[in-house]
């Protein structure tokens, strides 16, 4: 049949005049048939016809109809623009193939549906395998956590160098980022090493194995970092020490006066007493402040019988002292005073002994974890 013939448009207008919701989905399914039939079926005037047609219909049946129109439109490199824009900015449920699988959608279509439609869209879009730069930056204007994470999931998608440093940026406030940014493909080395400073001790060990990153090359980092951030000036310095030498002499080095110490401000002084009560040196101590995770200072609290309250009152103004008002979700809190709680006493003490004697600080981290995974929950 080389086009439709006066019969069949007989029937169409015959259809097209029965406004029951019967007749508007047989009128549907009609047009759908032939317009997906053999390419000769239709002349490019028809063509036109039956999109024009089904256009202005689609709003008029139920939409289980246009749910399986959209699931043939999205299988189609050829569909009509105008009707796959019409069903793509439709409720989700007749969108959803469409916004996942149709090629004819364009960027600037596509980032129009995620500034104006549902957060099922935006979702529905960030899972496409076709995925732009430019439409990844729209998804992630969206300031969505969930919308992120799928598209940080989609190792299919495009993302731009500025919009994956900003996502690393903001990898410090949502640990959510971590995991997806770190097992993308394309993220560049320079960016998971400055990730490096925030993320748990589990991720810190799979940026080692996977990135190519010196772990001396780390250490010296670090060091550098907490010198300038923790010891202030060295005149300030060398007072916090000798004033802790002083209270040390006299047996007056509490965790309660470390504690008062830290909320006073006093974070050279703080540290500076915090290495006579443990016994580790002081170089040690300022990497443990500013140490992501927190593990490190989990371990020389409780090895040196420090409480769980007052650990925890000092594990939140540490991380103040470093920038961080507060831990950035609830689940830090509680991973890390779960931490505290796995430890046994005994088990964090022989630690805080080898720490004594050896003050490297990375490969003291590396072992933090492994008392605590075989531990059980100290009395």
């Amino acid at each position: 049949m080389a086009r439709v013939e006066g019969e069949d448009l007989d029937y169409l207008f015959e259809l097209a005049r029965d406004k029951t919701v019967a007749g508007r989905r047989t009128l549907v399914a009609t047009i759908g048939d032939l317009f997906f039939a053999q390419n000769d079926v239709l002349t490019d005037r028809e063509k036109a016809l039956m999109t024009e047609i089904l256009r202005q219909l689609i709003h008029d049946v139920e939409i289980t109809i246009r749910r399986a129109l959209a699931d043939r439109l999205a299988e189609q490199p050829m569909a009509p623009p105008d009707l796959v824009r019409a069903l793509a900015n439709d409720a989700i449920e007749v969108a959803h193939p469409l916004l996942v699988n149709s090629h004819v959608l364009q960027d600037l279509e596509l980032v129009e549906i995620i500034r104006n439609r549902t957060l099922e869209h935006q979702l529905a879009i960030a899972i496409r395998k076709s995925l732009s730069e430019q439409v990844a930056e729209a998804l992630v204007e969206t300031d969505n956590i969930d919308v992120i994470k799928t598209l940080l999931d989609n190792h299919h998608a495009q993302i731009s160098q500025k919009t994956m440093e900003y996502l690393v940026e903001q990898s410090q406030r949502v640990d959510t980022y971590q995991n997806p940014l770190l097992r993308r493909p394309d993220l560049d080395p320079q960016l998971a090493k400055r990730m490096y400073w925030w993320v748990s001790a589990a991720l810190r060990a799979y940026i080692l194995e996977h990135f190519d990153i010196d772990p001396s090359e780390l250490d010296d980092t670090m060091e550098h970092a907490v010198q300038e951030l923790a010891s202030g000036a060295p005149s300030t310095q060398t007072k916090a020490v000798e004033l802790a030498a002083r209270l040390a002499e006299q047996g007056q080095i509490s965790p309660t006066l470390i504690l008062q110490t830290l909320r006073d401000g006093e974070v050279a002084l703080f540290a500076a007493l915090f290495a006579r009560f443990t016994g580790i040196r002081l170089q040690l101590v300022h990497r443990m402040l500013f140490e992501p995770g927190g593990e490190g200072l989990c371990i020389a609290c409780r090895g040196a019988g420090i409480d769980k309250s007052t650990f925890a009152s000092i594990f939140v103004l540490t991380r103040k002292a470093r920038g961080r008002n507060q831990p950035s979700h609830l689940n830090e809190m509680a991973g890390i005073l779960g931490l505290y709680e796995r430890i046994k006493p005994d088990a964090a003490g022989a630690l805080l002994k080898k720490w004594q004697r050896d003050p490297s600080f990375l490969q003291a981290i590396w072992q933090v974890e492994r008392p605590a995974r075989g531990a059980a929950p100290a009395s």
